[in-house]
C-alpha cells in the first residue's frame, strides 16, 4: 500500500513540474512551423499553422507553437504552403522483366515531384515485397498499390484460365487485376464473375469484344486512358469494324457522335466506375510534337539513353502512319477533352494518372503534364488537385487517411513557395516533400536527382 501511495505522489510531482501549456505525446515528434495549409476540399488557405507529426501521421494542427519536449525535429516553413501529396493512379514500377534492376531510382523520381502514392498498373511478385518495405520505411518510396500481372488474350485465352489466374492473384495478395486488350467476351464475363466471388477489383483497358458499355455495366474499378469511350460514340448503324479503331479509337474520330457522350458519362455514374485519363500520353506520345524536341527536355536526363532512343523511335513510328495528321489529332483530342470535362462534372469521377514511365512520360515529372492536360480540358486548378488527392483517397477507401492535411491522416505532403491554386507551376519545384513523416528537403531532392542523372548517362 505504501508503494501505491508513493507512485501516486511521484505522478503528482511530475504533473506539477509540467508547464500548463505543454502536452505529453509519448513519442518523438516533428513540427512543421508557420505554414499555410491548403484545404483541398474547399480551396481555402488555413494560415500560419503548426503541424505536429508522429509515427508518420498528423497528430495535431495548431494555431500557435506547442510546447513539448518530444519535438525533436522542427521544419521551418516560413510562410510556405502545404498541400497533401499527389497520387499517380496509373504508374509503372520496374521489375526484373524490364532488364532494369534499380527500381529505387524510379520510386524516387515519383517522390521528387510530390507523388506520395502510386498505383502500379503491371504487377510483379517483386512489387508485393516493395509494398511492405515502403510501409515500413525500409525503402524511400511512395505508398504502393499494385495490380496483378496482365490479363489479356494471350494469358487468359479460355474461361478456365481466367478462373485459375483470378484466384491465384487474389491469394498472392495483389490489390486488383490488370486488364489488357484482347480478352474474349466469354472469358471476360467469367473473369468478372470469379473476381466478384473472391472480392478483387479489376481495372485497365477495355477489350474490343467487351466494349465500353458492357465494361461499365460489369463494374470496372477504373477504366484507364478513357479506353473504349470513343469507340462507344460510334453509332451501330455505321457498321464499322471495331478492330479497325486504331490507337485508342483514333481512326473513329470522324465517325464519333459526341451527342452520345452524356449517355456514357451517366453510365460511369450509375455503375460507380472511376476514369483515369492519362491525357499526357496523348499530348506527348500521340501528338504531332517533334520527338527530337521532346527528347531535349530537361527531365529526360533522368532516363537512360537507350530508353530515350526507344521513345524517339516509337513516337516516329506512331505518327508516321498514313492515317495520322495534325488536324485529325486536334479533332480527336477535342473529343477526349470533352469526355474528360464531362466525366469530371457529371460522371463518377476522375483519378490523376499519366502512365509513367511511358513514351516521354518521366516518372514524377509526367504528373505535371497530366495536371496541365486537366486544365486544358477545362478543370479548375482545385479540381485538378482534387483528382490527385481526395478522389484517390475515396477510391482506395482511405478518406481521412490520405489525400488531405488533417489530424489522423498520413503525413504525405508537398511544401510549396506559393499557393498552387493560384499558380500550378509551383508544383514543379517543391520546397520539400514529406512521405509518411520522412522529410525530403529541396537540397535532398536535388542531390538525389543529380545522382540519378549521372547514372542515366552510363
Amino acid at each position: 500500500m505504501k508503494i501505491f501511495y508513493f507512485l501516486i505522489f511521484i505522478g503528482f510531482i511530475s504533473a506539477c513540474n509540467t508547464p500548463k501549456n505543454e502536452k505529453i505525446y509519448n513519442q518523438d515528434l516533428t513540427l512543421i512551423k508557420d505554414v499555410n495549409v491548403l484545404d483541398v476540399r474547399t480551396g481555402d488557405i488555413l494560415k500560419n499553422k503548426f503541424i505536429l507529426i508522429g509515427s508518420g501521421e498528423v497528430i495535431d494542427i495548431l494555431d500557435e507553437q506547442p510546447e513539448s519536449k518530444e519535438i525533436v525535429t522542427v521544419i521551418e516553413a516560413s510562410g510556405n504552403y502545404l498541400m497533401p501529396g499527389l497520387a499517380e493512379m496509373h504508374a509503372h514500377i520496374p521489375s526484373p522483366d524490364w532488364g532494369r534492376e534499380n527500381y529505387e531510382e524510379t520510386l524516387f523520381l515519383y517522390l521528387s515531384n510530390g507523388v506520395t502514392t502510386i498505383r502500379g498498373m503491371l504487377g510483379h511478385p517483386l512489387h508485393l515485397e516493395l509494398i511492405e518495405k515502403a510501409l515500413k520505411n525500409e525503402i524511400l518510396s511512395p505508398r504502393i498499390i499494385t495490380s496483378s500481372p496482365s490479363f489479356n488474350g494471350n494469358t487468359v485465352p479460355t474461361p478456365e484460365d481466367a478462373v485459375e489466374k483470378v484466384v491465384a492473384y487474389k491469394e498472392a495478395g495483389y490489390d486488383f487485376l490488370k486488364l489488357h486488350p484482347g480478352i474474349k467476351r466469354e472469358v471476360f464475363d467469367t473473369l468478372v464473375k470469379t473476381a466478384k466471388l473472391v472480392d478483387i477489383p479489376y481495372a485497365g483497358h477495355v477489350s474490343i469484344e467487351v466494349g465500353i458499355r458492357h465494361a461499365l455495366e460489369s463494374g470496372y474499378a477504373t477504366v484507364d486512358h478513357v479506353d473504349g469511350f470513343i469507340e462507344g460514340l460510334v453509332p451501330e448503324e455505321k457498321g464499322l469494324d471495331p478492330a479497325s479503331n486504331g490507337f485508342f479509337g483514333y481512326n473513329f474520330t470522324n465517325e464519333a457522335d459526341t451527342n452520345l457522350i452524356s449517355e456514357l458519362v451517366e453510365m460511369t455514374n450509375t455503375y460507380g466506375v472511376w476514369v483515369v485519363p492519362t491525357q499526357s500520353l496523348f499530348m506527348r506520345w500521340f501528338s504531332p510534337t517533334d520527338p527530337e524536341q521532346l527528347a531535349l527536355e530537361e527531365e529526360m536526363k533522368y532516363m537512360p539513353k537507350r530508353t530515350l532512343e526507344s521513345w524517339v523511335n516509337s513516337k516516329k513510328n506512331l505518327i508516321s502512319d498514313p492515317e495520322f495528321s495534325a488536324e485529325k489529332w486536334e479533332a480527336y483530342n477535342a473529343i477526349r477533352k470533352s469526355l474528360i470535362y464531362q466525366l469530371n462534372k457529371k460522371g463518377h469521377g476522375l483519378l490523376l494518372g499519366s502512365d509513367a514511365p511511358q513514351v516521354f512520360n518521366v516518372p514524377g515529372f509526367s504528373i505535371q503534364h497530366e495536371l496541365k492536360g486537366m486544365l486544358d480540358a477545362g478543370l479548375t486548378p482545385l479540381e485538378a488537385i482534387q483528382i490527385g488527392t481526395l478522389n484517390p483517397a475515396k477510391y482506395l477507401n482511405m478518406e481521412g487517411k490520405l489525400g488531405e492535411v488533417a489530424i489522423g491522416a498520413s503525413a504525405d505532403f508537398i511544401m510549396l513557395e506559393a499557393n498552387p491554386i493560384e499558380n500550378m507551376d509551383v508544383l514543379k519545384t517543391p520546397a520539400g516533400v514529406m512521405v509518411r513523416g520522412q522529410w525530403l528537403s529541396r537540397e535532398t531532392l536535388d542531390k538525389k536527382l543529380a545522382e540519378i542523372a549521372r547514372s542515366s548517362e552510363q
